[in-house]
């Protein structure tokens, strides 16, 4: 997905810029990269590959050269090599983005039929963040800039622009990603995750409007352009991308957690000896489910977390298998002979829950029932950077669709309405394909009430394909 960070002060930024970004980690993990302003060095960058390493580790060492820095902006990406600095008639600036840009290759040709060229690319396609840069300086201002972007764009951007004298921040038109505005004295921020902020002595001020741009100093900040009424923030912020600790549009990751754990086990009526979750965004839901079932909580499997990564972050499948053996660790003691309920955030390929299971049960465990905060995820996603899948049929309920059908679009959206005949028998071949003693998956409507916000604000699409309108129809519309 990716992570932004940005601060203007009245004094040195470095160390709140890069203990701010370092905080949205958690969102990416292939390059990381900072750009800060100084009257005496202008624009200075810095971006390192963070694949086999950390963002403090990379970074700490070479902090010096940002000395004197009152403004700087910084980023966590899983795509691109960023921010990039720019000079143009606009003045010189540095950006990052939180992009997924799926028409990219159509915009390139565009771009480059108008005699335009691109300096930086990433695996071998254009670097996003230097297209969304490209048309942004096709217009007379930045605010009209953005707007160019978001009229040719299609999927997703968020961005943070660095200028000589101000912090612009620019929420995605639908507000798919979150910015979140902090403020202490003589100086502002903008993150992705208002978890950046306490520890920095920001106190969270503002969120961030689908499709508005503000304008930060280290005075005070400014509206350059009103939200749009329409929204379609991602539910998977809830679910699985965000820290425990962090609130977008005034809601909790936590709470939401705790909520969805908790309503679901009251529908539930399985019987087993305890709860445990899956770490780390599947413990907060089974901490709510041993609430609301009155079974206690247990730390039945334990993650490694000195050294090993996400597991969804390596492109190769091999990789991403050992990884996700090696850093859950389960405990016999807690396993020996017990019937175990575990939530879990979501089952994308299935590869991963399958080797978990077979661990557990080779622990001692007795039975293994699972319970998803999320219903099953049928369509993939065209809005952000979810995974490193390179297409649907990675997806297993997709698999099993084709298996059934013949054809993995087939009676899609009988498959992905919840209770159906269809939807019953997949999860079923699901439970037996992961050797799952049972297997519930969370309803929309429970998950939607969960987050507590109307569902027309919360994107859906990866479960029932709601948001395919969104391609093409803008927010300001």
């Amino acid at each position: 997905m990716g992570g932004i960070f940005g601060t203007i002060s009245k004094k040195s930024c470095v160390a709140d810029l890069f203990y701010g970004t370092d905080y949205n980690s958690h969102l990416g993990t292939r390059r990381g990269g900072m750009a800060t302003y100084s009257e005496d060095k202008g624009f200075v960058r810095s971006i390192h590959n963070l694949e086999s390493s950390y963002f403090r580790t990379k970074f700490e060492p070479t902090l010096g050269r940002f000395e004197g820095s009152k403004s700087g902006i910084g980023v966590i990406s899983d795509t691109d090599a960023q921010p990039l600095v720019v000079n143009s008639h606009l003045g010189a600036f540095a950006i990052c983005t939180v992009a997924k840009i799926v028409n990219i290759d159509e915009l390139t040709r565009q771009l480059l039929a108008q005699n335009m060229s691109f300096s930086e690319m990433s695996m071998g396609r254009t670097n996003p963040t230097e297209l969304v840069a490209q048309l942004l300086v096709q217009a007379d201002s930045f605010v009209e800039g953005i707007a160019n972007v978001y009229r040719h764009i299609k999927g997703s951007c968020s961005m943070l622009i660095l200028t000589a004298h101000e912090l612009i921040c620019a929420r995605d038109s639908w507000g798919r990603t979150p910015i979140i505005i902090g403020h202490k004295e003589g100086a502002y921020a903008a993150s992705s995750e208002s978890t950046a902020f306490p520890n920095l002595d920001f106190e969270t001020v503002y969120d961030i409007g689908p499709g508005e741009i503000v304008r930060l100093t280290a005075d005070g900040m400014e509206q350059l352009r009103p939200a749009n009424k329409k929204m379609q923030v991602c539910s998977f912020l809830w679910v699985y991308y965000g820290f425990p600790t962090s609130t977008y549009e005034g809601k909790n990751v936590e709470e939401m957690r705790f909520a969805n754990g908790y309503s679901m086990a009251k529908t539930d009526d399985v019987e087993v000896d305890c709860c445990s979750g899956i770490p780390d965004s599947g413990t907060g839901m089974a901490m709510g489910y041993a609430a609301g079932m009155g079974i206690p909580y247990q730390r039945c499997i334990a993650k490694y977390t000195p050294t090993w990564p996400r597991s969804f972050t390596p492109s190769n499948q091999a990789m991403r298998s050992l990884v996700a053996k090696m850093k859950l660790i389960p405990n016999q003691a807690m396993l020996r002979d017990k019937r175990v309920l575990f939530c879990d955030d979501s089952i994308v390929r299935g590869t991963q829950l399958r080797d978990n299971v077979r661990v557990l049960f080779d622990a001692g465990l007795r039975e293994c029932h699972m319970r998803i905060a999320c219903p099953p995820l049928v369509y993939g996603c065209p809005f952000i950077n979810f995974t490193s899948s390179k297409s649907d049929m990675e997806l297993i309920t997709r698999r099993i669709i084709e298996r059934f059908e013949g054809d993995a679009n087939k009676n899609i959206e009988k498959y992905a309405t919840t209770g159906s005949p269809e939807y019953r028998r997949m999860v079923d071949a699901i439970a037996q394909e992961l050797g799952l003693t049972s297997l519930r998956f969370n309803s929309i409507e429970q998950m939607v009430k969960a987050i507590g916000l109307p569902k027309c604000q919360v994107c859906t699409h990866c479960f029932d394909g709601s948001s395919q309108y969104t391609l093409c129809e803008r927010a300001d519309e």
